[in-house]
This record gives C-alpha cells, structure tokens and sequence, in this order.
C-alpha cells in the first residue's frame, strides 16, 4: 500500500466508530489483494508477497474481533477462513487466480458491513482524537491539502 493509502486509512480511522472500523479493515484488505495483482501483474513477487500478507493481517484482525456469543460470528469465521486459505494459496503458489474468490467474499461483507455502519450512531472509538477539517488551495502548478485542527485553540491569531 503506498504511502497516500496509509494516511487517507489512518485519518479515517481516528474518526471511526466500531462498525466503520470494520469497513476500513475490508476496504485495506482489497486495496491490499488489488495492490497484490497489480504487482504480479508487474512481476513484482516480492511486493506481491508483501501485500497478500498485510491482508492475511487484516483478515486475522477480522477474526479475531468476533463476538462469539453471537451465531452470525461462526458464520463469519468460516467466511474468514475461506479467505485467508485463498490468500495462503496466493501466496504459496506465486498465483493471483484464487484472490477473485477471496474479493468476491469480501466486497459481499464489505457491501452488508457499509449498511451497517450507516445506522450506527455510536460516534468515534477513539477518544481525544484530533479532528479533521481538510481544505485545499491552489497555486500556479500545484494543488495544497491542508488539515486544521479545530480542537487547538492556539493556532492562528488571537484576537
């Protein structure tokens, strides 16, 4: 994952609640598998390896959040499970055939998971957390992202 994609997830991790947390983990890990095949794609093996095994990651991560007094958390293993062999088998074999298996399952979870997250009104898990504001300016040949911390009371001037 480049550097972009890291801090466009990390910012929007800071501002997420518990089922968006959950998004974002499906979000990187099939911008992981996609970054994986794009590599393979560019005989790239060691980045291929490198991507398919931040995505194991995450799918572990998913894993382990189950809540298994619930019945939906072991058909959500399974589901998992069916995944990282997919990833596995990727990775073993040097072959990208069996991520579109391991995506479909994903981008399904992925599709009912953003539902999910829409009605949740739990706020963000992270306290004291900075808040984002992002604004842009442009200048002859280039375009400025700027963040603004609107908790910080001592930028700017003071009047």
């Amino acid at each position: 994952m480049n550097k972009e994609a890291i801090q466009f997830f990390t910012a929007r991790i800071t501002q997420a609640s518990r089922s968006e947390l959950v998004v974002i983990l499906y979000e990187m890990t099939l911008t992981s598998i996609e970054e994986a095949e794009r590599s393979y794609m560019e005989n790239d093996l060691n980045n291929f390896d490198k991507e398919l095994k931040a995505a194991q990651r995450n799918v572990c991560e998913l894993m382990s959040a189950l809540d298994y007094r619930y019945k939906i958390s072991y058909d959500l293993l399974s589901l998992y499970l069916y995944t990282n062999k997919n990833i596995i088998t990727a990775i073993v074999r040097q072959n990208p055939i069996t991520l579109q298996k391991a995506k479909a399952v994903l981008k399904k979870l992925l599709a009912g998971f953003e539902e999910v997250s829409k009605a949740d009104t739990s706020g963000p898990m992270m306290r004291n957390a900075q808040q984002l504001y992002a604004g842009l300016t442009y200048s002859r040949g280039s375009l400025n992202e700027t963040f603004i911390d609107s908790s910080n009371k001592s930028r700017g001037f003071i009047a």
